[in-house]
């Protein structure tokens, strides 16, 4: 790690990337205190994120991402940036998130959860819209949430899932497509991250 300047300054490791810029008069990103930035990790110009962000390895934020606090941005996880994301979320290895995607607070997202923004890739004109999950929302292992779609407070999206449609607060979403059912007693309630 490179020294600090003191116990509440980030902690870069060697190998990390702070800083690419992509346009003119860009700013470096602004990393909140006890953030820790592992090797292979690359975060663009204009990121901001607060305190105690974690990456693991080979991490990469891009452009225009807000990071709250408590962030845990896992190995291999793509931010492809212009992206909002909330307290407390917790992204496993292999998670993508696209453009105009927002996360609230106490979100965890499985281990290569694909969250899309375009509709019809390359076939047709398309405004991209990233997926809106609300707080406290679980999304399981290899679940993909389709563009344009919210996933409301409290859900809870199955490993494997494909959600094709909006889910309502406090639901189940499980298969492919994905079908809305009650959410079961054992799920109920906030994510403790």
């Amino acid at each position: 790690m490179n020294p600090t300047n003191g116990s509440d300054s980030p902690e870069v490791a060697e190998g990390a990337t702070l800083g690419v810029a992509y346009a003119e008069d860009t700013q470096p990103p602004d990393l909140g205190p006890r953030s820790v930035i592992r090797s292979g990790t690359i975060i663009y110009d204009d990121v901001i994120a607060g305190s105690s962000l974690q990456t693991g390895h080979h991490a990469l934020v891009r452009e225009e991402t807000l990071l709250g606090d408590d962030v845990l941005v896992g190995t291999q996880v793509v931010i492809d940036g212009a992206t909002e994301i909330g307290n407390r979320v917790s992204m496993q290895t292999g998670v993508y998130i696209p453009r105009q995607t927002v996360i609230g607070d106490r979100v965890f997202l499985g281990p290569n959860a694909t969250l899309l923004n375009d509709r019809y890739p390359v076939r047709t004109d398309f405004d991209l819209a990233g997926p809106t999950l609300e707080s406290d929302v679980s999304i399981g292992a290899n679940a993909t949430i389709l563009p344009d779609v919210s996933v409301g407070e409290r859900a809870f999206v199955a490993a494997g899932a494909v959600v094709t449609e909006s889910v309502p607060p406090e639901t189940l979403a499980i298969g492919n497509p994905a079908e809305c059912h009650p959410l079961p007693p054992q799920l109920d309630g906030g994510n403790d991250l």
